[in-house]
């Protein structure tokens, strides 16, 4: 097993002072809000580290120690980008990501004293966008970060998506009655889905007019070893239609191709 880098070797590289040199949050519109990071470390000093110089180059900074906390305050207010430590004291960063991916996209960057391929691979696999090794340069680790929001910037085809009287907002997780629904439709009012209802809808929304085959969905939503367990899919997708459909038993936007897969239909 890799073992872990000793902190003190971590501060030394980490613990560079903060010069507003240009290599601040990649530029957005005019009136846009600076890049919210959420930092997720349970070291202080690393912790206030990384607050200091990211909050000096021109990003909000939001920072938890622990796993749970992190979940939490991703709900309550979604970064941009996540800077999350594997070796936390509640949870392993790897649940955390997955945590996460049941209903967000955000970039994850790893930064962790696990040094061995395999942990690198088990959180790319979980769905990380990055994975850098403590003790980690904060010039490198800017670079990273820059470019995991030019990525994020830059995902294809927008957040925002109609099914029925609903807008959805991927980005925001937010579902709002845009208008009122049809006649006997069984949408009652703005819309929560579960985290798992989430990744679904998004994975589908994410390729329109394309065919989701079922062991995709089942893979990415519930992990290996699922591919065959297709009642979560019928069941989690009548979920989605009642809440979305106007009409659940002649759906118009998430279809069904038997026995194959589903397909968002704009």
């Amino acid at each position: 097993m890799a073992r872990a880098v000793p902190k003190a070797r971590v501060m030394r590289t980490v613990m560079t002072e903060a010069r507003g040199r240009a290599d601040g949050p990649p530029a957005r519109g005019e009136g846009a809000l600076a890049p919210r990071v959420l930092i997720v470390e349970d070291e202080p000093a690393l912790l206030r580290a990384l607050r200091i110089n990211l909050r000096a180059r021109g990003y909000d900074v939001g920072t938890v120690a622990t796993g749970r906390e992190a979940l939490a305050e991703a709900r309550r207010r979604p970064p941009d980008v996540v800077l999350l430590d594997l070796g936390l004291p509640d949870l392993d960063g790897g649940i955390v990501i997955r945590e996460l991916r049941g209903w967000t996209g955000v970039p994850v960057i790893v930064l962790s004293g696990r040094a061995g391929s395999g942990d690198k691979i088990g959180a790319l696999d979980a769905g990380a966008d990055d994975y850098v090794t403590k003790p980690f340069d904060m010039e490198e680790l800017l670079a990273r970060l820059r470019a995991a929001l030019r990525r994020g910037d830059q995902s294809p085809g927008g957040t925002k998506f109609t099914i029925g009287a609903y807008e959805i907002d991927t980005a925001a997780h937010t579902i709002v009655r845009q208008r009122p629904s049809s006649p006997g439709a069984n949408t009652p009012g703005d819309l929560h889905l579960t985290p798992t209802e989430w990744r679904l809808l998004e994975i589908l929304l994410n390729a329109p007019g394309q065919l989701v085959g079922s062991e995709r969905l089942l893979g990415e939503v519930w992990g290996p070893g699922f591919e065959r367990s297709t009642h979560y899919l019928r069941f989690h997708m009548a979920g989605l239609r009642r809440k979305l459909e106007d009409d659940p038993h002649r759906p118009r936007h998430l279809l069904t191709e038997p026995g194959m897969g589903y397909r968002y239909q704009p």
